[in-house]
C-alpha cells in the first residue's frame, strides 16, 4: 500500500509540474530558445527531479520543449510559419468543440463559464496583457473541458498552446487584443444557451480573427 501511495504521490507531482512548467512556456515566461534547467525547475516548483523529468517528457511531445543530442533541452522557438499549420487544425476543431460543449454541458460546465463571462464583463479587459493572455486560455480550456471528449480536448489545449506562444510573441504589436478576448463572451452565452450552430460559427470567427490579427501585425 506505500508503495502505491508513494506511485500515486509521484503522479500528482509530475502533473503538478507539467502543468507549472507548461504555462511557463506558453506564456513565454521560459523564452523561446532558453535553455531547460531540470534542477532549477524542480527547486522553483517545490518537487525532485522526477516529477520534472515526466513533465519533460509530456512537453516534448506537445512541441514546446525540444532535446539535441549533447546540447541539452531547449525552449522550442515560435516559428511564425506555423502559425498556418496550426490555424487550419483549429479551424476545423474549435467549431466542433464549441457546438459538443453546447451540446454536453453539464451545470457545473456552465456555471464555471458563466463566472468566465462575468470575469470578462467585470474588469477583465482592464488588465494587462499577461492577464488577458491568461483569461484567455481558461476560457479556451473551460469550453474544450465541456466537450466531454477527452481527445478533442487533449487535441485542441496542444494546438491552443501553440497559437497562445504566437499571439504572446507579437503581443506589444497587436491592437484591439482586448476585443479579441472580448468575443469570448457572445461564443459563452451561445454555448451556455445550448446553440451548437451559433457557438460554432463564433468560434471559427475566433481563430480567424486570430490569425488575420498575428498576420497583420508581423
Amino acid at each position: 500500500m506505500q508503495q502505491v501511495a508513494a506511485e500515486a504521490e509521484e503522479l500528482s507531482l509530475a502533473e503538478r509540474a507539467y502543468r507549472a512548467i507548461r504555462d511557463r512556456l506558453v506564456m513565454l515566461e521560459i523564452r523561446p530558445g532558453a535553455p531547460i534547467n531540470e534542477e532549477q525547475l524542480g527547486q522553483s516548483l517545490g518537487v525532485g527531479r522526477t516529477p520534472v523529468r515526466e513533465a519533460l517528457k509530456r512537453l516534448q511531445y506537445e512541441r514546446l520543449i525540444t532535446t539535441y543530442p549533447r546540447r541539452g533541452t531547449f525552449a522550442t522557438e515560435v516559428n511564425i510559419t506555423d502559425l498556418a499549420h496550426i490555424s487550419e487544425v483549429r479551424l476545423e476543431l474549435e467549431p466542433l468543440a464549441a457546438a459538443q460543449a453546447a451540446r454536453r454541458a453539464t451545470a457545473a460546465d456552465r456555471a464555471n463559464l458563466t463566472a468566465l463571462r462575468t470575469e470578462l464583463e467585470d474588469g477583465g479587459l482592464g488588465r494587462d496583457p499577461a492577464e488577458l493572455m491568461r483569461l484567455d486560455l481558461r476560457v479556451h480550456r473551460a469550453v474544450y473541458t465541456a466537450t466531454h471528449n477527452p481527445y478533442l480536448e487533449d487535441t485542441l489545449v496542444r494546438h491552443d498552446n501553440l497559437a497562445t506562444r504566437i499571439w504572446c510573441l507579437f503581443v506589444d504589436r497587436l491592437s484591439g487584443m482586448a476585443g479579441h478576448v472580448e468575443e469570448h463572451g457572445p461564443l459563452i452565452a451561445a454555448i451556455v444557451a445550448g446553440d451548437a450552430d451559433r457557438g460554432a460559427r463564433l468560434a471559427r470567427s475566433h481563430v480567424e480573427g486570430f490569425e488575420r490579427a498575428v498576420r497583420e501585425a508581423i
